[in-house]
C-alpha cells in the first residue's frame, strides 16, 4: 500500500494582485461529482470488502504463491491503491480549496479514518514481502516478466527490511497515523485562519507574503514586522506542533533502528546519504559565491548601508511593476514549452482548458503552489495562488512542469508512477528554466536582461541556498528534539544560526524573524523533503547544460525520462545524459550555472 498522498506546497510560490482576467477553478468532477456522491459510496464499499478479501486470500500465504499467483496478488494491491487514491485525492483537494471549513475539514478527516480502518488488514502485505527470500523473489522476476515490471517497488519496499517491526507493532503505527495527521491539519488550519493588519485591511498570510515583494520599502518592513507579530502570538501552538510531530518520528525511528532522522527520507527518496550529503556540503561550501556575492550586489542596487530581511525579495528599483495577467502568463508558459517540444505544450493544454488549475487567491484556500498527481487514471491538478508578478509566471511554469511529468508517468500505473522526490523536480524546474530562456532572448535592453537574471538567481537561491538552510535547520531541530523538549527561543535559536550562515553579512536580522520557521509547512508536512527542491535545481542545471550544448536526441531521452517516473534509479535515468549524481563534481556543475549568472550581473556594474 503507498501512503495517501498529500500535495506538498512548492518552494517559490509567490503571492500578487487585481485585475488579472478570468482566472481557472479546479472542477474535481472528474474524480467524484460530490461528497455523497454514489460513485464514492460504492467505492468506500468496494475498497472495506476488497481490504478484507485481499488480508483472507493473501495473508500468511506469500510465501506459497507461484510467479503468476504473487503478478495477481500485485495487481489486485495496485487496485487498491487506486481507490484509495482516488478518495483521499477528491477529500484533500476539496479542503485545499477551503481549508478553514468545518465540513470539509471533517469530509477529509473521516474518509482518512475509514481509509486507515480499512486498510489495516493490509500492513503484512509489505512485512511479508520482507520476509521472502532474495532468491525465491529473482526466480519469479525471471520466471513472469509483467511480475518483474514491478522489481523497482519491490526493491522500495525491502529497502525498510533492516527497520521492519513485528507484525503487531507495525498494524498498530498504521492504526495510529491519523493522529499525526490531526497535527498537520492543526498546523494548517491555524496557518490558514491567521489574520494580518496591513493598513487598517484584514489580510491573510498570502496577501501579507505579498507585501514583502513590493516596491515600497515601508510596506515591505511593515508587513515582516505584522508577520512577526502574528507567529510570536501563535509561537506556542507551532513549537507544539513541531516538538510533538518531531518526537513522534523519534520514537519511531528509534524503535525501526534507523540511524539518521533523514534516514527515512533518503529511503523514500531513493537516494543514498552520501549522495545527498555530498550536495549539502557542496551548496554550504558556495554560499560566499552565490548567496553572499548576490545579496551584497542587491545591497548596493537597493542603495543601502545594510539590507533587512524585508528586503530580501524586494523587487529592484529599476524592474517593471506591471500586473502579468492570466492570458499573458499562459502564453508565455506554452510558447517556451512548445518551443522546446510541442508535444510538451499538447500535454499541457488540457490544464488550462478543462478545470485542471485552481489559481486565484481567496480566503481560506491553502497558500502557496502545488501539482497532485491524484491517481494514474484521472489526471493531476495544479494549486496556485496567482497573483500575477513575474515570479508567479514562473511558478506556472514549474507547477505545469509537474503536471506533465505526472501526466506522462502515468503510464506506469499506480505502483511505478510515483517519482522519488529527488526526480519529482526535474520537470517542474525544466520548466521553469525553459520559460526563462525564452523570456531572456526577447529581452530588448540590457536593464530588461539584468532584471530577468537576478530575478532567476534570486529564484535558484530560493531553490537551492535557501532549501538547504532550511535542511541544516531540521537536522539541528530533530536532533535537538532528541535531548529533550525545546522551548519557541530553542527553536527561534536554532533558525537564526542557519540563517546569517546563508545570507551573509549584507543582511541585519529584525526582532521577531527569528519565528519566521512558523509558517513553512513542509517542516511538518513531510521533514527533509527540502533537499529535494535543492536537488532537483543542480540536476536540471546539469541537464540544461547538455541541452544547450545541443546533445543529439536530448527531447527523446527527456520525454523517456519523465516517462519513466519510479521504475528506474536515479543512476539508470541520467546514464543517457552522461550524468551522474554520486559525482562530486556533478553538484559544482550545476552551482557554476548560477555564479555565472551572478558573475554576468557583477559585469554589467563595471
Amino acid at each position: 500500500m503507498r501512503d495517501f498522498p498529500f500535495p506538498v506546497l512548492d518552494a517559490n510560490a509567490s503571492h500578487g494582485s487585481d485585475d488579472l482576467g478570468n482566472l481557472p477553478e479546479w472542477d474535481l468532477s472528474d474524480l467524484y461529482t460530490s461528497p455523497t456522491a454514489p460513485e464514492l459510496e460504492r467505492d468506500l464499499e468496494w475498497l472495506e470488502k476488497e481490504c478484507a478479501a485481499f488480508a483472507a486470500d493473501y495473508e500468511g500465504k506469500l510465501a506459497t504463491l507461484d510467479a503468476d499467483g504473487l503478478l495477481t496478488c500485485v495487481l489486485r494491491n495496485e487496485k487498491i491503491s487506486a481507490i484509495s487514491g482516488r478518495i483521499m485525492s477528491y477529500a484533500g483537494l476539496r479542503y485545499y480549496q477551503l481549508t478553514t471549513d468545518a465540513e470539509r475539514a471533517q469530509f477529509m478527516s473521516n474518509c482518512q479514518e475509514k481509509l486507515t480502518d480499512f486498510t489495516t488488514p493490509l500492513v503484512f502485505f509489505t512485512l511479508e514481502l520482507n520476509r521472502l527470500e532474495d532468491d525465491a523473489l529473482d526466480g519469479a522476476f525471471d520466471q513472469n516478466a509483467d511480475l518483474a515490471r514491478y522489481k523497482p517497488v519491490f526493491d522500495r519496499i525491502r529497502a525498510m527490511k533492516p527497520y521492519q517491526l513485528s507484525d503487531e507493532l507495525e498494524k498498530f503505527l498504521h492504526d495510529l497515523g491519523v493522529v499525526g495527521d490531526a497535527w498537520e491539519r492543526l498546523f494548517d488550519e491555524t496557518i490558514a485562519g491567521l489574520t494580518f493588519d496591513m493598513e487598517g485591511q484584514e489580510l491573510n498570510i498570502e496577501a501579507t507574503l505579498n507585501y514583502l515583494t513590493d516596491q515600497d520599502r515601508a510596506k515591505r518592513e511593515l508587513a515582516a514586522r505584522e508577520l512577526a507579530r502574528v507567529f510570536a502570538e501563535n509561537v506556542k501552538t507551532f513549537a507544539r506542533v513541531h516538538n510533538t510531530s518531531a518526537k513522534e518520528k523519534e520514537v519511531i525511528d528509534r524503535w525501526r533502528g534507523m540511524p539518521t532522522a533523514q534516514t527515512g527520507r533518503h529511503l523514500s527518496n531513493d537516494v543514498e546519504p552520501e549522495v545527498v550529503e555530498a550536495l549539502r556540503n557542496a551548496v554550504v561550501a558556495a554560499y560566499p559565491k552565490l548567496s553572499h556575492r548576490y545579496y551584497e550586489l542587491k545591497r548596493k542596487w537597493l542603495g543601502l548601508d545594510v539590507m533587512q530581511v524585508w528586503d530580501r525579495n524586494a523587487p529592484l528599483p529599476m524592474e517593471d511593476t506591471q500586473i502579468v495577467d492570466w492570458d499573458q502568463a499562459q502564453d508565455t508558459v506554452m510558447e517556451a514549452y512548445a518551443a522546446f517540444d510541442p508535444r510538451m505544450a499538447e500535454i499541457a493544454q488540457p490544464f488550462f482548458d478543462k478545470g485542471w488549475i485552481d489559481a486565484g487567491v481567496k480566503p481560506g484556500k491553502a497558500p502557496g503552489a502545488f501539482a497532485h498527481p491524484t491517481v494514474t487514471d484521472v489526471h493531476p491538478y495544479v494549486m496556485l495562488n496567482y497573483l500575477g508578478k513575474p515570479r508567479d509566471v514562473m511558478t506556472l511554469a514549474h507547477e505545469l512542469g509537474h503536471g506533465v511529468h505526472q501526466v506522462l508517468a502515468a503510464e506506469q500505473g499506480e505502483m511505478l508512477s510515483s517519482t522519488p522526490l529527488t526526480l519529482a523536480e526535474t520537470a517542474s524546474v525544466f520548466g521553469e528554466m525553459l520559460t526563462f530562456r525564452k523570456m531572456l532572448e526577447k529581452a530588448e535592453t540590457q536593464e530588461q536582461r539584468k532584471i530577468l537574471l537576478a530575478g532567476k538567481v534570486e529564484d535558484m537561491i530560493n531553490t537551492v541556498v535557501r532549501q538547504i538552510a532550511f535542511y541544516d535547520f531540521e537536522c539541528k531541530l530533530h536532533a535537538a528534539r532528541r535531548e529533550g523538549e525545546l522551548t519557541p527561543d530553542d527553536i527561534n535559536a536554532l533558525w537564526m544560526s542557519v540563517q546569517a550562515e546563508s545570507l551573509g553579512e549584507a543582511f541585519e536580522y529584525m526582532d521577531g524573524y527569528e519565528t519566521f520557521w512558523a509558517y513553512i509547512p513542509h517542516f511538518v508536512h513531510s521533514p527533509f523533503y527540502v533537499y529535494a527542491y535543492a536537488f532537483g535545481d543542480g540536476l536540471v542545471n546539469a541537464l540544461y547544460a547538455v541541452y544547450a550544448e545541443g546533445d543529439e536526441g536530448f527531447e527523446e531521452k527527456y520525454f523517456d525520462m519523465l516517462k519513466a517516473g519510479g521504475s528506474k534509479h536515479h543512476k539508470e535515468l541520467l546514464a543517457p545524459f552522461g550524468l551522474d549524481a554520486s559525482d562530486p563534481k556533478f553538484w559544482d556543475k550545476g552551482l557554476s550555472m548560477i555564479s555565472n549568472m551572478i558573475d554576468e550581473l557583477e559585469a554589467m556594474e563595471d
